[in-house]
């Protein structure tokens, strides 16, 4: 490492909201599950646990509606669910349609510095603290012929400044991390951006005739004023790279206008 790239990852490193990367833990597993039981091979047995819903999970007095909740002014923020999708899978501890608190937000954003010990962990819970979170909804979302799986989570915070360096320290740390870059967005190339994961391996099978499905992921971060959007995905092969991204771009034109609820 020359020592140019040295200090680039030191300043990354210290700037503890790096940490924050690591917001798909929120989900991200059960969208894989999901995508992997619809991509098994049927001759197998297998247990679909966490198949798509077409109406949202949590107890809610809009919560037949198929397009995902509109009753608060967060879930007013997550896109509809747009055309050749449903509901997905519930995000773990969620549902699939649900929001929480700016309390309980901070605090599972301040559960992403548990390896952190001491002062650095006091540091990091400040430096969240500062954020000013606003609160958090998510939203999962499935293709209707089960290639695809997404969770978006927004994340609204007190300003915006705050929201542009969450968002420029995501992006550092996923090419410190060597992420292969995602397709960009030409309507919102300053504000959005995809990265692959590793390169899936090749389908193997075992003695039972079980194959492990060739699985893609995308995550994207984006922002729009106040709010910051996370989407992870899921698909298999040949993974379609321009759907999600086709996402992200739909969350944010709807943060922009979140009155048209159509």
């Amino acid at each position: 490492m020359s020592e140019k790239s040295g200090r680039r990852t030191r300043r990354i490193l210290k700037n503890v909201l790096a940490a924050v990367v690591v917001l798909g833990a929120v989900g991200g597993g059960v969208a894989y599950t999901a995508v992997t039981v619809d991509h098994a091979d049927r001759t197998a047995p297998t247990v679909a646990w966490a198949e798509p819903s077409a109406s949202a999970t949590p107890k809610d007095p809009a919560a037949d509606v198929a397009r995902g909740r509109a009753s608060t002014p967060m879930s007013k923020l997550l896109l509809p669910v747009p055309d050749g999708y449903v509901l997905g899978a519930d995000i773990e501890g969620y549902g699939n349609d649900d929001e929480i608190p700016a309390q309980q937000a901070a605090a599972l954003l301040k559960q992403t510095g548990k390896s952190f010990y001491g002062k650095k962990r006091r540091e990091y819970e400040k430096a969240v603290d500062r954020l000013g979170i606003q609160g958090m909804a998510m939203r999962s979302y499935a293709a209707q012929d089960s290639s695809l799986q997404a969770e978006v989570l927004i994340l609204r915070m007190k300003d915006k400044k705050s929201v542009r360096e969450f968002f420029e320290v995501r992006k550092e740390m996923s090419e410190l991390f060597g992420l292969r870059k995602g397709p960009k967005s030409k309507e919102y190339a300053k504000n959005s951006a995809c990265y692959l994961g590793p390169k899936p391996p090749k389908p193997e099978q075992n003695g039972v005739d079980e194959r492990t499905p060739d699985l893609q992921k995308m995550t994207c971060s984006a922002y729009d004023g106040e709010v910051m959007v996370t989407v992870i995905a899921f698909g298999g092969e040949p993974f379609d790279q321009k759907a999600v991204a086709g996402l992200v771009e739909q969350q944010l034109r709807h943060i922009q206008s979140p009155g048209e609820y159509v």
